[in-house]
């Protein structure tokens, strides 16, 4: 059965960054820091635990979608800002922390060290972020 809820997480995402699931970057993105952390450090569970992600990834995105809601600040593109250009502080300046944001971008990620952070605390941030918004009243777009 289809709902009309918007959803916060997109599956398609989800299966590009498994790509690099190995490096446990999806299941960051799906909410999921301790195995992502584990994934990091043992390259998906030695590559079994990445292959078996592949048929695990529809159910993650839907807990994902469940526990964040979509609001100001999208987190598909928080998250591709933060795995391509996280080095850079951009997805910082897109949730409009530019302070952290230009100190990553000079100190290459708090010298790598605040990438792993927001790895950690992306999916939070926006949700706080989103939070905020709505308690002022913002909307994006039109």
């Amino acid at each position: 059965m289809q709902t009309d809820t918007p959803t916060s997480h997109s599956l398609l995402i989800g299966y590009l960054l498994w790509l690099f699931g190995f490096l446990g970057v999806h299941r960051f993105y799906y909410g999921r820091p301790f195995t992502g952390t584990l994934y990091f450090f043992t390259l998906g569970l030695f590559f079994v635990g990445w292959l078996v992600d592949l048929f695990l990834i529809p159910g993650m995105n839907r807990t994902a979608d469940l526990r964040f809601r979509q609001g100001y600040f999208d987190y598909t593109l928080g998250w591709l800002l933060l795995v391509f250009l996280g080095f850079f502080g951009i997805h910082r300046m897109y949730l409009e922390k530019w302070f952290t944001g230009l100190l990553y971008l000079f100190t290459a990620g708090l010298f790598g060290f605040g990438y792993l952070y927001d790895l950690w605390t992306l999916n939070d941030q926006i949700a706080l972020g989103n939070s905020v918004k709505s308690a002022a009243g913002e909307q994006r777009g039109g």
